[in-house]
């Protein structure tokens, strides 16, 4: 005896006319208020959204700080076009 394989797939559950996907997608289009990710999804998305925004943060904290705009007075004293 067979066993039919475990799955967390909305289209498993929901009964429908057929089990074309054609159809679930249209099931899913007229009944969005059923259709939504599990808790279980949902927490681990925010959890691996914290661990990114906290090493992203030690990214930016360890790098090395570039003066983007340097100073004005830098620019004054070699202005564009003196060559000549």
């Amino acid at each position: 005896m067979t066993r039919k394989k475990k799955t967390r797939s909305l289209a498993d559950k929901v009964t429908i006319r057929t089990g074309r996907r054609k159809d679930y997608k249209k099931w899913r289009h007229d009944n969005p208020d059923q259709v939504a990710p599990s808790r279980r999804f949902v927490a681990k998305k925010q959890q691996q959204r914290k661990l990114q925004a906290v090493r992203k943060l030690a990214r930016q904290q360890s790098g090395q700080d570039i003066a983007i705009h340097p100073d004005k007075s830098s620019e004054s004293n070699n202005p564009k076009g003196s060559d000549s």
